[in-house]
């Protein structure tokens, strides 16, 4: 939500999991919001059920957006839209999770290949991520 002010100056779509906090978004985002399922891999058949219908809202989203800019903080439900976007020539830009400072995340390991753009919020994580760019606390 720190890119908000964007918003006024770009056309933008945000497409994020529905949890408490972001079901509220729609009352002041109507249409430029979509909703995937929310999902933890604590309780993993669930989740593999539940990614299995991510990937396939994700194709429908992608295709119905045609983003020419992916701009992501990650997980697990980041990876198939950034997979997808760099098959189809979007740009990648990549926000790793300012939860970890000292170990990558699977989805990080996965985008930070082909990210046009990867940024870490913690200096530490430029050991990990060498060709990472510094952003802060950004999250």
């Amino acid at each position: 939500m720190q890119l908000k002010p964007l918003f006024e100056k770009y056309d933008y779509h945000i497409v994020t999991e529905k949890d408490m906090i972001t079901k509220e978004y729609k009352k002041e985002y109507k249409e430029k919001i979509s909703y995937l399922l929310y999902g933890t891999r604590a309780h993993l058949f669930k989740y593999i059920f539940q990614f299995t219908i991510n990937i396939f809202k994700t194709v429908y989203l992608y295709f119905k957006i045609r983003p020419q800019i992916i701009v992501t903080t990650g997980t697990h439900t980041a990876g198939p839209m950034c997979v997808l976007g760099k098959i189809f020539g979007s740009k990648i830009i990549y926000i790793e999770t300012f939860a970890n400072r000292h170990t990558k995340t699977a989805t990080g390991k996965l985008i930070y290949k082909f990210a046009d753009l990867f940024i870490v919020q913690w200096e530490e994580m430029l050991e990990l991520y060498p060709k990472a760019k510094l952003g802060g606390s950004i999250y």
